[in-house]
């Protein structure tokens, strides 16, 4: 699913943010060069994965399979040389990054990315885990550590030793910008046939679990959000993720059928200005290492594609020379591609 976001330009320096329209395929934000406005977000604030926000699966050491199903996103391992990577390049539909040459056919050496990666998880996991005020009541070790049958509202929760979901499907029900952070004092276990089932427009995106030591996913289990493992992950056969894989020590067992990167928020517009020669700016908040499109339109209906980019950062700028000062209003629009 592509990302889009639209704006019309006005002759004056603007900010836009807009409301959002959904149409089959393609997420629309109208930017009217309008004060800004965001809805409010329930729960705490999204943890920042900086640059390892584009892989599904990111390992400390081997990343194995027997066969498993197809891998929306990026793939990668570090410090663990290329060879400890069993995944093909068939099996992903991103890129397989490794530290050196010994990666299976068709991967990418980048021993700077991924050590760039690694150095990123390890800031997330710590500020995840640092998160306040101290959950307590309900948001302490909820269904005295098994939260398989709940029905859980955004916030952060803190589990004190091992949590479970077993039994029954967890359900997590929120907004589109409403944020859940679990915090796991030892194990993650999600039993066998359990579902995480988001509710209301919950985005598995902004679903986040600390886990302190490892990760185990049932068979047939259907998971969502982002695991961040000091140790080991391991999908066992014919589970499904909707989120990512990230073990900071350890491995990664990839045996499910699916494995799909969460789609990214819709970038947004913070800034677009003209300077009196008729240049225009205008920057981006999106989502570092996906490749976006900024296009350009006088109408609305034939858009011409001005720049492309793969940002390494959250925020981009781009500048359109010598637009005409006195001609027709431009709308603009970007768009990430998706894995």
């Amino acid at each position: 699913m592509k990302r889009h976001l639209t704006a019309m330009l006005r002759p004056s320096p603007a900010t836009s943010l807009s409301p959002q329209m959904i149409l089959p395929c393609l997420v629309f934000a109208t930017a009217l060069l309008a004060p800004p406005q965001r809805l409010l977000a329930a729960g705490p604030a999204p943890v920042d994965l900086g640059s390892c926000a584009h892989f599904t699966i990111l390992a400390g050491a081997a990343i194995t399979t027997t066969g498993g199903g197809i891998i929306n996103g990026d793939v990668g391992a570090s410090p663990i040389t290329g060879a400890a990577i069993h995944l093909t390049q068939a099996q992903v539909n991103g890129t397989i990054y490794a530290v050196d040459a010994t990666g299976p056919p068709g991967s990418v050496i980048a021993p700077a990315l991924l050590l760039a990666a690694k150095g990123d998880l390890t800031i997330a996991m710590i500020n995840a885990a640092g998160r306040g005020p101290a959950p307590s009541g309900p948001f302490l070790n909820p269904g005295a550590g098994n939260i398989g049958g709940l029905n859980l509202i955004p916030g952060l929760y803190k589990f004190d030793a091992t949590a479970s979901i077993t039994g029954s499907n967890l359900t997590l029900t929120g907004g589109p910008n409403d944020v859940w952070i679990f915090q796991c004092g030892a194990d993650l276990q999600v039993g066998t046939g359990v579902k995480v089932i988001l509710a209301g427009g919950a985005q598995p995106r902004n679903i986040f679990w600390q886990v302190t030591t490892s990760v185990v996913i049932g068979t047939f289990a259907e998971f969502s959000g982002t695991l961040m493992a000091n140790q080991a992950i391991t999908m066992n056969t014919s589970s499904k993720l909707d989120g990512r894989a990230l073990a900071f020590t350890a491995g990664v067992t990839y045996n499910g059928t699916g494995g799909t990167l969460p789609p990214p928020e819709t970038p947004r517009f913070t800034d677009i200005s003209r300077n009196t020669a008729g240049d225009v700016t205008v920057v981006l908040k999106t989502t570092a290492y996906y490749p976006l499109t900024l296009q350009t339109s006088t109408d609305l209906m034939d858009w011409t594609t001005i720049a492309t980019d793969t940002p390494t950062t959250n925020s981009w700028m781009f500048t359109q020379p010598s637009v005409d000062a006195t001609g027709p209003r431009r709308f603009y629009q970007a768009f990430l591609a998706p894995f």
